[in-house]
């Protein structure tokens, strides 16, 4: 290989120092000064792979032949062909031949693209900042033992160029992704505070509601019964007809009281499953509302909702039961169809009617879409209501996600 004079080298050295000045990340930096390599080391392949992750995993950036090296946005340095180096085990490696080299084809090393391309030739020399090694410049060549210790020396030294450069670069991209994390970890926690206050918010409504039915409803029976059973007491002889109302007025008190207990502790779902509560559910919102609705449930879950953690499954079922609710009694459909789908993405609920349309649900519903919205967001799912597919009534969807799902280890609780 033709020598460089020392006035020539220095002028490359320069102009790779200009390349790269300006340039905002590691793929563009590399190639930028690729060229001007090139007229100190020729090459056929050029990377440069960076360390992150305190030394485990390594990414490179190449110009020249694109390889699977570079299509890889992380490996572990374990992997490495070059993972003596990146050890700082030996401060350079030079081949005549990487095709048949053991110090690039251990067992487990990703070597393939030295095979694939005939990457013969290779020189490897460590980046450096401040003694530690932060990556490595690999330069490698078709042609067998076209490398001498003298590319070696020449290599150091354009690794000495790139080596605080590409630390800035590396810490520059760390401080984003540090600056990302956080601001994703303080809007979740955000949005869990603002989900927590109005969840409280709901449930103290609720509280109150609840409340207000057993002291409006369910004590009122009963007191006005005490006070009945009271005179009756007094009375000489008691008939069949006269306790015939009061046994009857006590079924309504008990029959009321267990429809609040229902609505405040979802008992069959914890007994029977999701898929029974749900049916169940829409079984009893359309008796109460008196209309003539087609029911239609469409489960496809193989039972997977009931292996979910306790607080996540009710959660579910209470944004199905809103969804239901809010579709009998103000949607004024004629069908319902509620489907529960497993998919290797996730879990999917879509609650579909053909009735009035979202706009005007909408208008009607009142916090009833923002309780479903908050209770989603606690168990990180993602939750959508929209006009349905033909444009005639509603579909209410909630989507959680694989990632998100609290599975339980053992069978349903």
């Amino acid at each position: 290989m033709l020598k460089l004079a020392p006035s020539a080298l220095l002028d490359h050295y320069l102009a790779i120092s200009r390349l790269l000045a300006g340039q905002l990340e590691f793929r563009s930096a590399i190639r930028a000064v690729a060229a001007e390599i090139s007229h100190i080391i020729p090459h056929d392949h050029l990377d440069v792979c960076i360390m992150t992750h305190g030394g485990k995993y390594h990414t490179a950036y190449e110009t020249g032949i694109e390889t699977a090296w570079g299509n890889r946005p992380s490996a572990l340095v374990l992997e490495s062909p070059i993972r003596t180096l990146l050890w700082g085990e030996v401060g350079y490696l030079l081949t005549d031949d990487a095709c048949v080299d053991p110090r690039f084809n251990f067992d487990g090393a990703f070597s393939r693209p030295i095979l694939e391309e005939a990457l013969r030739s290779r020189i490897h020399v460590p980046l450096k900042v401040e003694g530690d090694v932060i990556g490595a410049l690999s330069c490698s060549a078709h042609d067998a033992a076209l490398y001498t210790l003298d590319d070696v020396s020449n290599a150091r030294s354009i690794a000495d160029l790139l080596s605080p450069y590409f630390f800035a670069l590396r810490a520059a991209e760390q401080a984003q992704q540090s600056a990302i994390v956080e601001a994703e970890a303080r809007a979740r926690e955000e949005g869990l505070r603002l989900g927590a206050l109005k969840l409280t918010e709901a449930l103290e409504a609720e509280r109150q509601r609840i409340g207000m039915d057993l002291h409006d409803q369910t004590l009122a029976d009963l007191t006005r019964l005490s006070r009945r059973l009271e005179r009756l007491t007094r009375e000489p002889d008691i008939s069949g007809e006269t306790l015939e109302p009061l046994a009857r007025s006590l079924q309504h008190s008990m029959q009321d009281l267990r429809q609040i207990i229902d609505e405040a502790k979802p008992s069959i779902l914890q007994l029977f499953g999701f898929a029974q509560a749900v049916e169940n559910q829409l079984d009893r919102a359309i008796r109460d509302s008196g209309l003539c609705v087609t029911q239609r449930l469409v489960d496809n879950t193989a039972g997977i909702i009931d292996k979910l953690e306790p607080t996540v499954r009710i959660a579910l079922f209470r944004i199905t039961q809103e969804a239901i609710n809010n579709a009998v009694r103000h949607g004024q459909p004629d069908h319902i169809t509620v489907t529960l789908s497993g998919k290797p993405d996730g879990i999917s609920i879509e609650v579909c009617d053909d009735g009035i349309g979202i706009a005007k649900l909408r208008r009607r519903n009142g916090s009833g879409i923002d309780n479903m919205k908050t209770r989603a967001r606690l168990i990180s799912a993602r939750f959508t209501i929209l006009d349905a597919r033909d444009a005639s009534g509603t579909i209410v969807a909630i989507h959680l996600p694989t990632t998100a799902q609290s599975i339980q280890s053992g069978n349903q609780a």
